[in-house]
């Protein structure tokens, strides 16, 4: 292929992706539903049939996955991977199994052979990172506990890869037990080189730019940062583990770093491009009219795998405790087919366990998905509170006494360092007051405080009403995730119109949206660190004087 007839395909799916994924977002749709859109229109595959450069563009647009994992790996470091916990990433390798049987089963049903059978379920067990990722950044909700859990559970299936591509040569019939045995030694062993190499390399690197001086030598630090991610990408596409994983590793390395804030807001723009391009690609994929052709056929069995994957998703997240809400969000992000179904599929169809017709029907329900999800993923959270609301009352878990007690002067929503500096006055003052915190500790602390201490989801109306929210004078949120303080502040207005709320806002472009839902008073994280400066710098000013 001419790299200029590359570089003009290139041009042409960014501009096609540009126009529609504008005019998505121009009527209140995701972009990512334009750049799928894009891709199809104008793939070999497409109506249009413009861009011939399909492979070309798909391989350059792994780069984009790669460089999503590597940002978000930035943002965990080793400490904060931990904190997701064992049972999320236990959920995610028991999701792969149960959707692998159940739908190996289901094809059963529908007259597949039994190998077809097993690797449609493996094609199938799969979710999105690119596109579940991407909206959950963009929302800011990987904090959130659906973030969290759909992160580790992401993870989990990404490091199944390999071991699933495995499967699917075996059921080709082309593997025997001592190649798969090795196969498995090299991948522990590759991937242990890689996260011990990974960390020795960016621990120097580290010594090495903290020796330079960052304002004057930008350039270093972003070549570092792309080499790094790109480089741990290639080396374990060369060593056949999941590049996006290898990209992953070395921004959990870099994070803990001094650099780590800034090397993300330098790697942004590429990924922003990258993931375009795989966006666009992934709709190239697919034969829009094959789609139209078997429109009931495609239909039938993205519903039927959707609700099948949440069904599963919700059961296991529910045995693991979480609640209600929580579990179905989480059900909700991960429900798609991922974007590994194309590899894991070219695998099947390379070892003659895959048809062409079940190869295109996948394909086709997997773009079919992404369409889905990136309407649901960024609503995923309501829809989660709407059902919980409408068909289920959760179990309060209360870490102080059951018993009826007067009503709070002040309900308290979330518990961190700046619930426990704001209360001090209320003290003082001899004020009742409840505190709300799905967090133990922070419930904990509250309780060593004096006050009254409930384990729940602010969220959920049964759970601010079981903290007399309607009785109490003032509810004061402290909630540092946006999404979470507005749904929060919506059911206390819906609960308790005329409560005084007093609300917590990170960002100062945050704040309109809370005094729109309700709040008489936002209080910015920036304003009162600009207050906070601006008095240090007076006090400097006056010395000078």
């Amino acid at each position: 292929m001419n790299l200029w007839v590359l570089l003009g395909d290139i041009i042409i799916l960014l501009a096609g992706a540009f126009l529609l994924g504008g005019l998505c977002s121009r009527f209140g749709q995701s972009p990512l539903v334009g750049y799928l859109l894009a891709g199809m229109l104008l793939g070999g595959s497409g109506s249009l049939g413009v861009i011939q450069s399909n492979d070309e563009i798909e391989a350059i647009a792994e780069l984009g996955v790669a460089l999503l994992l590597f940002s978000l790996g930035l943002e965990f470091s080793v400490l904060r991977l931990k904190k997701l916990g064992v049972r999320p990433l236990a959920g995610g390798a028991i999701q792969i199994v149960l959707t692998i049987a159940l739908g190996a089963g289901a094809a059963m049903l529908f007259g597949l052979a039994t190998r077809e059978s097993i690797a449609v379920g493996t094609m199938i067990a799969l979710s999105s990172t690119a596109v579940v990722l991407r909206i959950l950044m963009e929302r800011s909700e990987m904090d959130m506990p659906h973030g969290r859990n759909s992160l580790a559970v992401l993870l989990t299936q990404d490091m199944a890869v390999v071991p699933l591509a495995l499967l699917m040569t075996l059921l080709g019939g082309t593997g025997d037990a001592s190649a798969v045995t090795m196969q498995v030694g090299k991948l522990l062993l590759v991937t242990s080189g890689l996260v011990g190499g990974m960390f020795l390399l960016t621990k120097a690197a580290v010594v090495t730019l903290g020796k330079l001086t960052l304002h004057r030598n930008r350039e270093l630090t972003m070549i570092f940062a792309l080499g790094t991610g790109l480089g741990a990408a290639w080396i374990s596409h060369q060593a056949g583990i999941s590049p996006a994983l290898g990209a992953f590793v070395a921004g959990m390395m870099l994070g803990g770093s001094p650099f780590a804030v800034q090397i993300r807001a330098d790697v942004s723009t590429f990924r922003v491009v990258f993931l375009t391009l795989f966006f666009g690609s992934a709709g190239m994929v697919a034969d829009p009219w094959w789609i139209v052709s078997h429109w009931h056929v495609v239909a039938l069995v993205t519903i039927l795998l959707t609700l099948g994957k949440l069904v599963i998703i919700w059961t296991i997240f529910r045995a693991l405790g979480h609640t209600l809400r929580v579990a179905m969000a989480t059900g909700l992000c991960l429900a798609q087919i991922g974007e590994f179904a194309f590899v894991l599929g070219a695998v099947g169809r390379g070892v003659g366990v895959v048809s062409t017709e079940t190869h295109a029907l996948i394909v086709s329900v997997t773009i079919v998905s992404f369409f889905l999800s990136a309407l649901i993923v960024p609503r995923a959270p309501r829809i989660a509170n709407w059902v919980a609301s409408r068909f289920y009352k959760e179990d309060l878990s209360l870490a102080a006494s059951s018993e009826s007690s007067a009503p709070p002067d002040v309900v308290v929503i979330g518990f961190g360092p700046t619930a426990q500096i704001a209360t001090v006055p209320l003290i003082e003052a001899g004020k009742e007051i409840t505190v709300i915190d799905l967090n133990q500790e922070g419930v904990a602390q509250a309780l060593a405080c004096g006050f009254r201490g409930i384990i729940g989801d602010a969220t959920q109306t049964e759970v601010l009403e079981h903290a007399q929210v309607p009785e109490a004078k003032v509810v004061l949120i402290t909630i540092p995730n946006h999404q979470s303080a507005l749904m929060i502040l919506e059911q206390v207005r819906f609960l308790a119109p005329h409560v005084q709320v007093v609300v917590r806002s990170r960002y100062q472009m945050n704040t309109d949206d809370l005094i729109s839902a309700g709040g008489h008073d936002v209080v910015g994280d920036e304003e009162q660190v600009g207050q906070a400066l601006s008095i240090s710098i007076s006090k400097w000013l006056n010395s000078e004087s």
